[in-house]
């Protein structure tokens, strides 16, 4: 059963339909890009059982993820390359990237509620929820758009750069993951600004 969240859904002022909501995936791992996917839904067409990506199993993330894109008045995924990360720091590119997702909506919004306490610098009229993905339906599935599409891509990038396991831990700093970093050394989908990567490159 789903953890429910502590805290209360949230309401927005903006009563209109073209509400989108933005998150990202990706700030935490060591390699990789960073990922944001921004979701205006229709009112009129609902996706039932929208959580935090994080929460779901991936069998449903994966359904969620075809049923969103389905469904939903509008969508887009962008995302900050590891380059733009390791230049801008991954604070400012996860920004970055939520702002691309935005822009590259195919409607544009009137009014977006961002995951987290922080927002990109942009003139939309905008506020920001924190866990958002846990209290508002389009925040939730911009967090599941992003998560799957990353998560794939982790995959595919096990697949060019095997023995580091990035199929399992998506690049996060696992045991696994680090002791893959001492053994191999550094890729180019390696963030060379976090300090695991950093410090190992040092070693060269």
């Amino acid at each position: 059963m789903k953890a429910k969240s502590s805290l209360p859904p949230y309401v927005c002022s903006y009563t209109g339909d073209l509400l989108a909501g933005v998150d990202e995936v990706g700030r935490g791992p060591l390699a990789g890009d960073v990922v944001a996917a921004a979701v205006i839904l229709d009112p009129q067409n609902p996706v039932v059982g929208l959580a935090d990506s994080k929460k779901l199993s991936e069998k449903k993330r994966e359904a969620l993820f075809d049923e969103i894109r389905e469904k939903a008045l509008a969508f887009a995924v962008a995302r900050a390359t590891v380059a733009e990360i390791d230049q801008l720091n991954i604070l400012h590119a996860s920004m970055l990237a939520m702002k691309r997702a935005v822009e590259q909506l195919p409607v544009q919004p009137e009014y977006v509620l961002v995951d987290g306490n922080r927002k990109p610098q942009w003139h939309y009229e905008c506020d920001t929820v924190v866990k958002g993905d846990d209290r508002v339906a389009s925040i939730a599935a911009a967090s599941i758009l992003a998560k799957v599409t990353r998560d794939r891509e982790m995959v595919e990038l096990d697949q060019q750069y095997p023995g580091y396991g990035l199929a399992g831990h998506k690049g996060y700093p696992t045991k696994v993951h680090m002791e893959a970093l001492a053994r191999l050394g550094a890729t180019p989908v390696h963030r060379k600004s976090f300090a695991p990567v950093r410090r190992q490159l040092e070693l060269i």
